[in-house]
C-alpha cells in the first residue's frame, strides 16, 4: 500500500493533525517513534457527554476485531497498537472464556484460525492458550499471544475506546467486574444483542455505555422502553444502511450511530470506491465498524468540522 498522499487533518482546537508521513499497513514507518492518535475519556461522565450526539460530532471508525491487517492478527493488542498509529478509534474485541476462568480475547469458540494451535478455547487452560502464537487473517502465524481482557483494559486507558464483545460462554459479571476492577468504565463500553442483555449489563452496572442494536422503529420503542437512560446508548443499526430519517430520529434523541460497514460494505467499498464511507456518513452514520479502518478514517477525513466541542477528548502523542 502507498503512504497518504494528503494531510489527514482533525481539527481539535486547531491542534491534532493527521502526517502526512504516516504509512500504509505493510510499509515500514519511516518515524523514530510512531505517533498515537488517543481518545481520552476520563469519567463515565465524560463518556456520556462524548457519546450525546451533537452536529458538530466527530465521526470516526470503530475497528472490528482490532482492526487486523496483513502481520497483524484480530484481537491483538500490537493490532490495536496498529490501528492508532494511523488514526483515532474505538476498538471493537471479543472475549472469551478459558478452561481455568480466564478471560482471553479471541472471537472463535475454536483457537484453529486464529492461533497455531487447535480445540475449543473453553477447553484449555490459560497457560496453553499463552503459549500458542496468534495468525493473522492470510494465515500466516505471528509472535504475538493471546492477551487477556486485564491486559487489554490497561493497555487502553488513555489512548482509545472500546466496545466490548462477550462471546456466548461468558458471564457478564465476570467482565463487569473485570471492567471495575480497571476503573475502566469509561472507556469501555458493552456490546449486548437484545433488550434483555442491556437490561442485565445495565443492572450490574448503571452507569455503563452500551451498544445496543436499534435497526428499526420496533427495536427503538424497545429500548425506549427499557429503563435503561438513553444517554447511555450507542445504537448499532445493522450491516445494512438505514435510511437518513432514521438516523436524524435517533440523533434528535442525542444518539451515536454505528454502522456495521464490516463484511458486504467494505467489500463493496473495495469494489466502487472509499466514496462509499463519505455517503455513509453524510447519511447519518457517526461510527463505521469496520474492517478497514484505516482506509475508512482516511476516506471521512474531509467530513471532519472545523471546531468541534468533541475535540477535547483527541489528542496527538
Amino acid at each position: 500500500m502507498s503512504k497518504f498522499k494528503n494531510i489527514f487533518r482533525i481539527v481539535l482546537l486547531g491542534l491534532i493533525l493527521f502526517s502526512c508521513n504516516t504509512s500504509k499497513p505493510g510499509n515500514t514507518n519511516t518515524n523514530p517513534k510512531p505517533t498515537e492518535f488517543r481518545i481520552g475519556v476520563e469519567s463515565t461522565k465524560e463518556a456520556k457527554e462524548f457519546y450525546s450526539w451533537t452536529s458538530d460530532r466527530i465521526p470516526l471508525v470503530s475497528a472490528h476485531r482490532g482492526g487486523p491487517y496483513p502481520g497483524f492478527p484480530e484481537n491483538a493488542l500490537e493490532t490495536f497498537q496498529n490501528v492508532i498509529e494511523h488514526t483515532p478509534s474505538i476498538i471493537e474485541f471479543d472475549v472469551a472464556l478459558s478452561k481455568d476462568s480466564v478471560l482471553v480475547l479471541m472471537h472463535d469458540n475454536t483457537l484453529d484460525r486464529t492461533t497455531n494451535g487447535s480445540g475449543k478455547v473453553i477447553d484449555h487452560t490459560f497457560e496453553e492458550i499463552r503459549k500458542l502464537k496468534l495468525v493473522d487473517n492470510e494465515g500466516k502465524e505471528t509472535d504475538f499471544q493471546v492477551p487477556t481482557l486485564e491486559e487489554a483494559l490497561i493497555w487502553g486507558k488513555g489512548k482509545v475506546l472500546f466496545t466490548v464483545d462477550i462471546k456466548r460462554e461468558v458471564p457478564f459479571e465476570m467482565v463487569v467486574e473485570a471492567i471495575k476492577k480497571y476503573q475502566a468504565e469509561a472507556y469501555a463500553a458493552v456490546i449486548t444483542y437484545s433488550v434483555d442483555a442491556a437490561k442485565k449489563v445495565h443492572s450490574l452496572h448503571p452507569d455503563l455505555m452500551l451498544s445496543v442494536t436499534i435497526r428499526n422503529e420496533e427495536e427503538l420503542k424497545r429500548f425506549e422502553e427499557s429503563g435503561i437512560p438513553v444517554e447511555q446508548w450507542i445504537a448499532f443499526t445493522g450491516t445494512s444502511e438505514r435510511s437518513p430519517e432514521f438516523n436524524t430520529k435517533l440523533h434528535e434523541m442525542g444518539v451515536f450511530t454505528i454502522l456495521g460497514v464490516l463484511g458486504n460494505l467494505d467489500k463493496s467499498a473495495v469494489a466502487r470506491g472509499d466514496q462509499l464511507y463519505v455517503d455513509f456518513v453524510k447519511d447519518g452514520a457517526d461510527i463505521l465498524a469496520t474492517d478497514r479502518p484505516i482506509e475508512a478514517a482516511e476516506a471521512i477525513k474531509s467530513l471532519i468540522p472545523e471546531k468541534s466541542s468533541k475535540s477535547k477528548y483527541f489528542e496527538i502523542k
